[in-house]
Order: structure tokens, then sequence, then C-alpha cells
């Protein structure tokens, strides 16, 4: 009884997972341990969302595929989570990738996970794995470009609609050669337990493009045209364009209108050997200053008695707030209730300060009068 309700209730969800659980049954299981030495070619694909603070309602998802051998990394902007168009996605690799795909690990999502993507793989001779559930490190590799590589460039923040989507494309394609031709990496090459105590040891740092020109897999004609492309490439103007399409992206998620400037390579050289003192240089993690409020966002209770109550405190600088309240209330001039306590405590407080000052300095004002630190 209560199966049919709950089947009733969500559309059928129950024959959905059916379905699903059929494709993972066809789909093997490949752990972190099983990848060995692969040739460059098989990858490990994940989903990124660009939900924000709530993940309700349609935004922004990038799909990351590394290379496990080389560690070459492609971010494809997709508008919507949908599994045609991964499939489009990953067939539209195939001209922008030096080696063809020979193999796609992805996760349990239901995105990868049905026929559609099944079906693609297995006419286009591509082996289909998938991770085990709830073990993020069977891909350890894509895992780690989402961090250094989408979330680098793109943060945390909420992109929606056709026009965030277009912005953040085109950031890729100005990050995607800098990614795989000037950012060097490295991988774990084993760990060896001392007691409480890990020691880990790693490879050289290198390139994706140096890994791919090391490797003996790599047919001569494949190195011979990433050769000739990393010669045409000039990583301070890529990162030149990486950051203009960054303040464009930042624009469009915060509704504001982007500024149609060509970019100055000059004033961006400049500015790399200080831009550490500033914080974060990238558009894309800046948060915007908040404007500081500077006037009374709800009428002054002491505007009318405020002479009264100086009246009493030159006569007796020590009174209190609270004591100076009761006595207010009781005089009868005008109705001042007890929550605006802390309201007279502020006021008194300034009022002694600027004696203090007065003291002190001798002068009323010396707002700009350097404090100490």
């Amino acid at each position: 009884m209560f199966p049919r309700i709950r089947e009733h209730a969500y559309g059928g969800r129950k024959k959905k997972r059916a379905a699903l659980n059929r494709i993972r049954k066809l789909v093997p299981v490949r752990t972190f341990a099983d990848w060995g030495e692969p040739t460059p070619g098989f990858f490990e694909m994940d989903m990124v969302v660009h939900c924000g603070e709530r993940a309700e309602g349609s935004f922004v998802h990038s799909l990351v595929l590394t290379d496990v051998a080389s560690g070459w990394t492609e971010c494809i902007a997709l508008p919507v989570r949908e599994q045609a168009l991964i499939v489009e996605a990953v067939d539209g690799l195939w001209a922008r990738l030096p080696f063809p795909v020979l193999g796609i690990d992805t996760d349990h999502d239901s995105a990868f996970l049905n026929d559609t993507l099944f079906n693609y793989c297995k006419d286009q001779g591509i082996t289909l794995t998938r991770s085990r559930a709830y073990h993020k490190n069977d891909q350890a590799w894509v895992e780690q470009k989402n961090g250094s590589v989408v979330r680098k460039l793109v943060d945390y923040g909420r992109l929606e609609g056709l026009s965030a989507t277009a912005a953040l494309r085109r950031l890729y394609e100005s990050s995607r050669f800098y990614t795989n031709f000037f950012q060097p990496s490295f991988k774990l090459t084993g760990k060896t337990r001392y007691g409480a105590r890990v020691h880990k040891t790693y490879d050289d740092p290198l390139t994706p493009f140096t890994k791919l020109h090391e490797n003996e897999y790599v047919s001569k004609e494949t190195k011979a045209k990433l050769k000739r492309q990393i010669e045409c490439l000039d990583p301070v103007a890529l990162l030149t364009q990486i950051r203009e399409c960054q303040e464009h992206l930042v624009a469009i998620s915060r509704k504001r209108t982007p500024e149609a400037s060509a970019p100055e390579i000059a004033p961006f050289v400049k500015n790399l050997a200080i831009a550490w003192k500033a914080g974060e240089v990238r558009p894309t993690h800046r948060s915007e200053p908040k404007r500081k409020q500077w006037w009374r966002a709800r009428p002054d209770p002491f505007a009318t008695v405020w002479p009264m109550l100086l009246g009493w405190l030159e006569e007796q600088p020590d009174l209190e707030a609270k004591a100076m309240l009761k006595r207010l209330q009781t005089s009868g001039h005008g109705h001042v209730p007890d929550g605006q306590l802390r309201t007279l405590q502020r006021r008194v407080r300034g009022w002694r300060m600027q004696i203090v000052r007065h003291l002190v300095y001798g002068a009323e004002e010396v707002a700009d009068r350097p404090r100490p630190r």
C-alpha cells in the first residue's frame, strides 16, 4: 500500500530509480587504485554547480573533464543540468583535445548514468566507468581540479541565465590555454606510515603540456602541434584576458552593465608586482565594499530634550545614562521608552569622549588627529 502511495505522490519515482539501477549494473566500477599508469585519453568527469547559497531554481553548471595521465583539464559551461547537453559537450571535445577520448569515469550522478551517455560511449568506442558511491577519492584528479581551476576562477557565487553561461564560456576559453600550458601540478607517488606520521612523496611539478610532450604514447605529430601552439601563446596576455572575462562575469552576476573596454597589458604588468598588497586580485573573489550608513535610519528620540540632558551632565559629569533615562521619564518631558537606553548610552559616551579630547588637546574638534593603534 505505502509504496504505491509514494509512487503516486512522486510521479513514478520508483520507475526512474529502477532505470538508474539498471545503468549502474551495466557500468563497471573503477576505484582510485585501479588506474595504474593509463595512457592519455582516459578522463574523469564531474559537474560543478554555480548556485551560490541556495540550490533552488535554474543555475549554471560547469562540466569538468581531467585527463588522469597528464592532468589536461577542459571546462564547459552548461546553462542547465541535462544529459543531452553533456553528450554534446563531450562530442565537441574531439576537435579541441590533442588526443582522442578513450575512457570516461563519472560519479553516481543521474545526469551521467543514463541511456543517452551510455549509448553514446558505446557507439564511439569509449570506455565508461563509474566510481563508488560516497567515495570522492575515487575521482581524486577531477575533484582536485574542481577546486584549483573552477573555484579559483569562478568562486562560489550564483550564476543563472544564458548571458552568464556565455560569459563563463568565454572565461573557460581564455583560461584553458593558461591552465594546460603554463600551470604546473604534481601527483602523489607514495605514502609511508611511521606510527602516527605519514610521509608523502610527490613527483616533479610539470605542466600538462610537458607531461604530454614527455609521454611515449603521444605521437610525434601531436607533440609538434602542441609545441607550435605554445610558441604562439603569451601567458601575460592570457592572464589579462582571464581578468577581463572575470570582470565581465562579475558584472553580469551582480546585475550590472559590463564595461566595454579593451584590456591594456602595460598597466596590468606594472601592477603585478604590487598586486599582493591589495589582497585577492581575481575579480570573482572580490566582495563589493559595503557603504557605511552615516545618516540616521530613524528619528532621534532625544533631539528636543538633548539641551536639558547636557545641562544635567554639566552639573554631574559622572551621571549614568540609566539614571538620566529614569529622571527624564519622571520629569514629563516627552515619552521615552526603556528601549532607548542604548541610544542614550551611546550619546553620553560620545559627549564624554568629546570632553576628554577638549581637555587633552585643547580643541573641540580633533577628528583629523591620528590615533595610536
